[in-house]
């Protein structure tokens, strides 16, 4: 079948196929135990979950109450807390929509870190240009940790809303929640937290339960893409600002089920998957430090996600590093919101680095599948990829 002249049969792709994958923040494949679910739920278990007037609909109704148990249980909530979306952007603006309120008589006083995903950051925005909120930033030092003074005066200046994700999609520094969390309450605000690159991978059972707003993403976690969730104690979708949220929509099974499935996986082997993939992390960091000159590693190296590896190779174009892996490696120059962008990552700014370290800042980011073997082969390949930009900027003759 063809549609203007593109033929819609299935393209494959040997080279994508043979590529080591690294770019597991931008999104992960699904487990197969997910894609599995998934495929039931599509041709078997097909009913719609608001339709319970048969055995169909009362089939999909049971699947999706027990995935908000398994999405509850991930990160210490309550099933009745979980309100499933399309996605990360989808929770953010609902979650900030119901701060914002149908009937508030003045603009929603709004503090996040400048680190924040870029999603989180343009809905904010989008609020204060609208009248709806004033925000006020806190920021973060070159490690991208928060700088306490600043939340501090962020408090007691006044906020409704703070927003501090679990980790940053980046550089993967993350944040203490634990301390975060009550000192927020302590000031009257609540808090929104972005968990997308976190849940899983860092324990919420201490305070989870706490938090006003939780975000979390099924494509992050080896789910399907196009599933998401909001957790939450104190959303209602009557208090949405605005059209309100399409909570009587006919419900993605497939997707929520398989998003259920994904996080009872982490739940399980998150503990052992990390351990792993932190081991194979260091070693490929220290492979690559060893074997690029002035390499730089960026973030809070002692807090920072398992899978996550950001470094810099000092004025060498990451473009052209990357142009050169395309084929082999798959790795990133930043968040894949700003991929192909022309300026550099905000997230970078806001650590105060240095133009040619953000010039050459690549991110690293590793996953459930990746080998020891890939882990070796990777690296041979980043080595080769920066010596060849190197030398082609030197102006010198290479193999």
């Amino acid at each position: 079948m063809t549609r203007a002249g593109f033929s819609l049969a299935k393209v494959s792709s040997p080279a994508a196929n043979e590529a080591i994958y690294l770019d597991h923040h931008a999104t992960t494949p699904v487990d197969t135990r997910v894609a599995n679910i998934v495929f039931d739920m599509m041709v078997s278990s097909f009913g719609n979950a608001n339709s319970v007037d048969h055995v169909f609909g009362e089939t999909a109704a049971a699947i999706v109450a027990d995935a908000k148990g398994r999405v509850a249980e991930l990160v210490g909530s309550e099933p009745d807390n979980v309100f499933f979306t399309s996605g990360s952007t989808e929770a953010i603006r609902l979650a900030i929509s119901h701060a914002i309120g149908p009937t508030r008589a003045s603009p929603l006083r709004i503090a996040l870190t400048r680190v924040e995903h870029q999603a989180l950051i343009d809905t904010a925005r989008l609020a204060e240009r609208l009248g709806l909120a004033v925000v006020t930033w806190i920021d973060v030092d070159d490690r991208a940790r928060l700088v306490s003074e600043s939340l501090h005066a962020a408090l007691e200046s006044g906020t409704d809303l703070v927003c501090v994700m679990a980790a940053n999609n980046e550089v993967g520094t993350i944040y203490p929640l634990g301390e975060i969390v009550p000192l927020v309450h302590r000031h009257d605000a609540a808090i929104l937290v972005d968990a997308t690159q976190a849940a899983g991978r860092i324990a919420f059972d201490a305070f989870g339960a706490d938090i006003d707003y939780l975000i979390l993403s099924g494509h992050k976690i080896y789910g399907p893409k196009g599933i998401g969730a909001l957790v939450s104690g104190v959303y209602e979708a009557s208090r949405v600002y605005g059209l309100g949220a399409t909570h009587d929509a006919t419900p993605n099974v497939p997707g929520i089920a398989g998003m259920g499935e994904a996080c009872r996986i982490m739940l399980s082997e998150g503990g052992d998957e990390t351990r792993r993939i932190a081991h194979m992390r260091d070693r490929l960091q220290t492979n690559l430090t060893r074997q690029i000159q002035d390499l730089v590693v960026n973030g809070d190296q002692e807090n920072r996600l398992a899978h996550n590896l950001h470094i810099s190779v000092p004025d060498t174009p990451n473009d052209l590093i990357i142009s050169r892996l395309r084929k082999k490696v798959a790795i990133s120059t930043g968040a894949a919101c700003m991929s192909g962008a022309q300026s550099s990552s905000h997230v970078l700014r806001a650590m105060s680095m240095e133009d040619g370290l953000q010039e050459g800042a690549l991110r690293i980011g590793l996953g459930r599948f990746t080998s020891e073997t890939d882990i070796e082969n990777a690296a041979a390949e980043i080595i080769e990829a920066v010596r060849d930009v190197q030398n082609a900027m030197a102006g010198k003759e290479y193999e």
